[in-house]
């Protein structure tokens, strides 16, 4: 492939909740564009982008998956990401790269709850988008139910670009509303040909009205366009468009286009509406850099002759070795060529530059700003570090990475696998941020932490498949925080020899509890009116962040409580950097214990799909489980209850739902905010 101009590049992403139909898209993207000559399906486990084994098996996305393509003289960088909750970092980390977005909504389930969280992520890095309503060949496909669930779950002003012909089975093409033609899609080519004919004369009146909705959205965007559609002139689809692309690249406009990946209808035109309505590079605000030492940041333009700077968005381990993806913002990447990791502060070597197709690879020698590439050498890099230049050092802000809520210990059943799988843990740590590995001091136990049950199911299979290491698992367990539920202020001084040496040091401590949700604060006192030393105030604030990191109770990290810390006397030549934290450390302790301290338990959102003979026995059983209820609303066959429980509650859920609907009913979660523990919980810690 040969390198196109930067207005011609599209780097975008296809997002929606589990199951609406990405990959499904995303094969057809490449079938399309002619990356591939055979479509593979997700049900077969034979698609191009779901290229790990265990998404094989599960017919699920469990990574981001990037690949490149041609569309007409468009050039696109394509990342596939998962769907499902515990993999939400992979979303998260591809929006902070990406340019643009594909949505997609199924016509049959509409808007659900990891719809509404990748959106929300991609309004956070104002990632513009246009939608897909898929799967309007299956029965109970409604795609207006969908469009007024867009407007006000999501907030979205969307633009119908089409009308469907045929309903549910009997779906079979769209009405283009900019051209005014029926598209047609030939089942005998998989779709590949598609035919504009004329609109048949009962959908006329339809289709004008809908076509007039559609200019009026554009005509906010051009003034222009507005004064003929208010003077009712006939307005062409080539005025129509620049005029949505700028509310598309503000992020006001969503359009919204009608198909059935799998039956292969409807796909050509996003991919005509990527050229047409998604951003370029270019068409970006410049990138916001800080210059470590300087109080003022640069804006970097998208610009192969500026300073190298790049993020490095995804690390994956690739038969032991890191394999670097990285958005390449500013300037230019030579393989070979030596680079500063400014977050790390350290110089490393990108030895080879690859372009991904899936899992297969492309050497490049060289790669410029406005590319998605990958790097294998760099050793130290991990996801968020910025790559540039050390006669420039440059960092790009880094991204929002969830808490783990769900843990489990385990042990390789060989003993001599034990140091193989430290290393092997380490090497999935490097890949997953979300991902965390700890040593229970008590127990000796290594203990995994994740985002869900699946998401460490996934990890213990790999460490089976790619390391080769068998292990023996315990039950999942619920990953609690602390937090104390009254105001106290606690003096705390230490005197003592140690190692010859006379160590003093003194500490007043305040601890507020606060909101839920809040967070932690840590107020020093004033560096001009204390007078501590630069070695005295980095260990009192060291000790202390320690401290709330590890709570108290039971090892939990703490959450919601502000550490004001009052006084701090210092007495010259007796005070000591070792004194005072000695005294921080006692004191923290000792004052949280008076605060009457409180253990919180994960709460999750719960959204069950059940068919309407099974809810009241589902809502039943929510109520055994501490669940609430917040609400049901009923559809064609059937109800969707929403609520919030505790995670502890739901292990193990998936196989009693099942039970309770004859195999019909299924849910998803995801977390939503800590609440108090029941006294329960406190008798199995012995705090109560």
């Amino acid at each position: 492939m040969n390198q196109p101009s930067l207005s011609q590049i599209r780097n975008i992403g296809i997002i929606s909740h589990i199951d609406a139909g990405k990959t499904t898209v995303s094969e057809r993207i490449l079938y399309y564009s002619g990356e591939i000559h055979k479509l593979g399906e997700v049900h077969d486990g034979m698609a191009t982008m779901d290229w790990m084994a265990q998404e094989q098996d599960r017919g699920i996305t469990i990574t981001a998956t990037s690949t490149t393509c041609r569309w007409q003289d468009i050039w696109i960088n394509l990342i596939d990401t998962p769907g499902h909750i515990d993999f939400t970092i992979e979303v998260e980390r591809s929006l902070r790269v990406l340019d643009g977005a594909v949505a997609i909504f199924s016509a049959v389930e509409g808007v659900q709850p990891q719809s509404e969280s990748v959106w929300h992520q991609a309004d956070r890095y104002g990632v513009p988008r246009i939608c897909l309503i898929n799967k309007m060949d299956r029965v109970g496909a409604d795609y207006r139910k969908v469009l007024l669930q867009m407007q006000e779950r999501l907030g979205a002003r969307v633009v119908l670009m089409q009308l469907p012909i045929g309903e549910e089975g009997d779906f079979h093409s769209v009405v283009d509303l900019l051209e005014g033609c029926e598209l047609t899609f030939d089942e005998g080519d998989f779709g590949a040909a598609v035919v504009c004919l004329p609109i048949a004369d009962d959908l006329k009146a339809e289709v004008a009205e809908a076509r007039e909705a559609l200019v009026e959205a554009a005509a906010d965007w051009d003034d222009e366009l507005l004064a003929d559609f208010l003077e009712g002139k006939a307005i062409a689809a080539e005025r129509i468009l620049p005029a949505l692309r700028k509310g598309v690249l503000a992020g006001q406009l969503f359009p919204v286009f009608l198909g059935s990946a799998l039956r292969n209808k409807g796909i050509q035109p996003v991919l005509d509406a990527v050229k047409d309505l998604l951003p370029s590079p270019l068409d970006l605000p410049p990138v916001k850099a800080h210059q470590p030492g300087n109080a003022e940041d640069l804006l970097l333009p998208c610009d192969p002759a500026g300073p190298l700077c790049a993020l490095a968005f995804k690390v994956l381990s690739d038969e032991g070795r890191k394999l670097t993806y990285l958005r390449i913002y500013s300037g230019m990447l030579k393989a070979g060529e030596t680079v500063m990791n400014s977050n790390r502060n350290l110089q490393e070597r990108a030895a080879r530059l690859f372009r991904m197709h899936a899992h297969k690879r492309e050497r490049i020698d060289t790669a410029r700003a406005g590319d998605i590439i990958a790097a294998a050498g760099l050793k130290e890099a991990l996801t968020g570090d910025t790559l540039c230049t050390a006669e420039q050092p440059l960092l790009l802000a880094g991204l929002s990475i969830p808490e783990p809520v769900v843990s489990l210990a385990v042990e390789p059943k060989q003993i001599q696998d034990r140091d193989k799988l430290l290393l092997s843990l380490e090497k999935l740590q490097w890949e997953d941020p979300t991902f965390r590995v700890r040593e229970d001091e008590d127990t000796g136990q290594t203990v995994l932490t994740g985002m869900g049950e699946l998401h460490l199911e996934v990890v213990l299979r790999r460490l089976a498949d790619d390391f080769g290491i068998q292990v023996n698992a315990g039950q999942p367990q619920v990953v609690y925080r602390e937090s104390i539920s009254a105001e106290v202020v606690h003096t705390e001084s230490f005197e003592r020899e140690v190692e010859g040496k006379y160590q003093r040091g003194e500490v007043s401590l305040r601890l507020v509890p606060r909101e839920r949700g809040s967070g932690i604060e840590i107020l020093l006192p004033d560096g001009e009116t204390a007078l501590l030393s630069p070695d005295i105030r980095a260990a009192l604030e060291e000790t202390l962040c320690l401290a709330v990191q590890s709570g108290v109770q039971i090892g939990y990290p703490m959450v919601d409580l502000s550490v004001i810390v009052e006084q701090v006397p210092v007495t010259l030549g007796e005070t000591t950097a070792l004194g005072v934290r000695a005294a921080a450390q006692r004191g923290f302790t000792m004052a949280v214990r008076a605060a009457r301290p409180i253990l919180l338990e994960p709460v999750m959102a719960l959204e069950i799909t059940s068919p309407h003979e099974f809810s009241g026995k589902v809502m039943g059983s929510l109520q055994q489980k501490r669940g609430r209820v917040e609400g049901m609303e009923s559809r064609e066959v059937v109800d969707i209850v929403r609520a919030h429980i505790p995670l502890a509650e739901m292990f193990g859920y998936m196989t009693e739902l099942r039970s309770a609907t004859q195999g019909r009913g299924s849910f998803t979660m995801e977390f939503s905010h800590y609440d108090r523990a029941p006294d329960a919980v406190l008798v199995r810690y012995g705090l109560k």
